[in-house]
């Protein structure tokens, strides 16, 4: 009896296990551009870390500020030290959930709560899913006002920076058979 039970238990963990996908090298992008400026606010982070439950449509993504990458040196710098002030705020967070996931391909609405520069905000949006090849493939894109997450663009950046920032991401998350 206490063998089967124990059999039972461990079947029962690698199934919720197997429910769970991970992905540590998502992709990011920050634009903050401001349409017709010469120069590009535009940063892509390549290390970002996403959990998903397939049962329950839970997403959970983790990226460090400081691995967003600028083409100008010191854009990158000033957005380090000067904006989002990554040695006191060195993360963002989302956790949320995919409305009515299934895992199949197709548009789902994805809501929760996003963290950027110490402040929690609620947030939502469409992603695509593409389920191929053992893979779930996830995409979409959030708006943020800069100014909804204690963000100020100073008056000699606004013709560059702009006050409203795009963030797309996309995550393949290799499924377990």
């Amino acid at each position: 009896m206490r063998f089967k039970l124990i059999v039972l238990l461990l079947a029962i963990t690698s199934f919720v296990q197997a429910q769970k996908v991970i992905t540590r090298n998502g992709v990011i992008q920050f634009d903050a551009t401001v349409p017709g400026a010469t120069d590009q606010v535009l940063a892509k982070n390549n290390s970002v870390s996403a959990i998903l439950d397939k049962a329950t449509g839970a997403l959970a993504v983790q990226v460090m500020i400081k691995s967003f990458r600028f083409k100008l040196p010191l854009m990158e710098e000033h957005f380090n030290e000067n904006y989002m002030e990554s040695d006191q705020f060195p993360k963002a967070t989302f956790k949320g959930k995919i409305k009515d996931f299934d895992s199949k391909s197709g548009s789902y609405e994805v809501e929760g709560d996003l963290m950027l520069h110490g402040i929690t905000q609620k947030v939502k949006t469409k992603l695509m899913v593409k389920n191929e090849a053992g893979k779930l493939y996830v995409e979409g894109m959030f708006n943020v006002k800069l100014k909804d997450y204690g963000l100020s663009v100073p008056a000699i950046a606004k013709k560059t920076l702009a006050e409203t920032a795009k963030l797309t991401f996309d995550f393949i998350f290799e499924q377990k058979s």
